[in-house]
């Protein structure tokens, strides 16, 4: 479903990813794991058409994003939490996302209720928003089409836990109906207790890629240091 191979991209002398090869098949949570630097955001914007690699092809379901005829029920992703209009409510936010992407007003309050945002915090601006109510509201957008593979960047940043509990519901219970779930994270012990694999990346290269479901969060931990110890840069 969500595929990259042998993705390659340079910023001037930056190498952000040197033949990156991964894929997440649909029905499974991959954990992205890698220090500030190693090149996450980069893969995750290649796949959604925000970045054109070098070389090498970022596929969702067969295709770039770009060539998608309905994107949105193909792919979901969630970049950043801070890219709404803070003077737009929430349902203002996720009612223009649906009309441009041909979507239905019903998907709006389905959306809304999927993540746990009530009908007056819907009313609210985004700017009076918490980072963990931007969060749902980009979860929310994410999810309009009910998308068949979900690409997501820190989705639990600013979520208290039982956000995150809530969180790893969702997203095994979107895998469970068959979903791709790419989810990029810094929280080792939420990955090794949720994805049913971890691709590692250091400095634009994979460092490991391998199923984590037998593996303890102390484990995980300890492979990810050794594997990354010394490769964090600024972002």
């Amino acid at each position: 479903m969500i595929n990259l191979t042998h993705l390659t991209k340079r910023f001037g002398a930056t190498v952000a990813l040197d033949d990156v090869t991964f894929s997440v098949a649909p029905g499974t949570i991959v954990g992205f794991l890698g220090p500030n630097g190693a090149g996450k955001s980069t893969c995750l914007r290649s796949l959604v058409g925000l970045v054109r690699p070098d070389s090498g092809e970022a596929t969702v379901n067969g295709m770039a994003y770009a060539t998608l005829a309905d994107p949105a029920h193909v792919v979901g992703a969630l970049l950043s939490a801070d890219s709404f209009h803070p003077g737009r409510t929430g349902r203002e936010t996720l009612r223009l996302a649906s009309i441009t992407l041909g979507l239905p007003a019903s998907r709006v309050d389905d959306a809304l209720d999927e993540v746990g945002l009530t009908a007056a915090e819907g009313r609210r601006r985004v700017g009076t928003y918490s980072l963990g109510m931007r969060q749902r509201l980009g979860l929310a957008h994410a999810l309009l089409g009910d998308p068949a593979a979900l690409v997501l960047d820190e989705p639990a940043n600013g979520l208290d836990p039982q956000g995150q509990r809530w969180l790893a519901g969702l997203l095994r219970s979107r895998a469970e109906r068959g979903c791709a779930v790419l989810l990029s994270s810094h929280d080792l012990h939420e990955v090794s207790r949720l994805a049913d694999r971890v691709v590692m990346v250091a400095r634009g290269r994979v460092l490991a890629d391998e199923p984590i479901t037998a593996a303890s969060s102390a484990e995980l931990e300890e492979q990810y240091f050794t594997l990354t110890s010394g490769a964090d840069r600024a972002a």
